[in-house]
């Protein structure tokens, strides 16, 4: 594979960016479609930025955008940590033009096992580089302190090794049917993490962690499906009283 750098437009929620990159960060910026994608790629370096577009303020910079990134080390499941968090900051106007995620696993050759619960994190902006249509609130403001030239903070670095062997998993729901194959994972607009995955007619799709009961040699998503409630709706989910022949929310035949 080629290690030349070519410049790419690198789509965020937020805007985009002109940036060199290799045939490496391509492939992982390409979610199936025309554009690629800076979220799965993760930080650049400021100085292999040459333009950025901020849809805030409709306009083309030159140069970089401001990059803020941590390292908090969180462990979002069994064995598999978020090593680094960060986002791309309009220098003008410090909205946000595109957030990326990175995780990695303690034990290489260990399964990934139960997800945990992920907290809501309120100081960064939420943000999803998918092809996934979501629901976007506002970026989070930047402190005064904060707005100066293209630059780069952050922690120490995770030692942890990448997370590469979730790739390629085929992924079951609750009933045993083959929905996908893995391909990456993610977080969408409600800083939520998810598993993008490629579905069986090609398309691209994303699952929330949570629903994901077990990850081993395929993953496995949630649990075998409850009895129905007895007066519960199939169109709108109302649980009506039982005996009920009619919803009383939409009107719809029960059974």
């Amino acid at each position: 594979m080629s290690s030349e750098l070519r410049i790419k437009k690198l789509r965020g929620s937020g805007g985009y960016v002109m940036a060199r990159v290799t045939d490496e960060q391509q492939m992982k910026g390409n979610l199936g479609g025309p554009d690629l994608f800076l979220a799965p790629i993760g930080r650049l370096e400021a100085d292999k930025i040459s333009k950025h577009f901020c849809n805030t303020c409709e306009k083309e910079f030159e140069g970089s955008p401001k990059i803020e990134f941590e390292n908090p080390n969180e462990e979002v499941a069994e064995n598999l940590i978020l090593a680094e968090r960060g986002q791309y900051i309009c220098n003008t106007c410090q909205s946000s033009i595109a957030e990326y995620r990175e995780f990695k696993k303690q034990d290489e050759a260990g399964d990934v096992g139960n997800a945990k619960p992920i907290e809501p994190q309120a100081e960064v902006a939420p943000l999803v580089d998918t092809p996934q249509p979501t629901v976007e609130s506002a970026p989070q403001p930047v402190e005064e302190s904060q707005i100066e030239s293209p630059q780069e903070t952050a922690t120490q670095p995770s030692p942890a090794t990448s997370v590469s062997s979730i790739e390629g998993r085929a992924v079951y729901d609750e009933n045993a049917n083959k929905i996908g194959i893995a391909k990456q994972v993610g977080i969408d607009s409600t800083q939520s993490m998810v598993l993008v995955i490629t579905q069986n007619d090609g398309t691209e799709g994303s699952i929330p962690w949570s629903s994901i009961k077990k990850v081993g040699e395929v993953i496995l998503l949630g649990n075998p499906e409850e009895s129905v409630q007895p007066g519960k709706c199939s169109s709108c989910g109302f649980v009506n009283k039982e005996g009920s022949k009619f919803c009383e929310e939409c009107g719809t035949p029960l059974q």
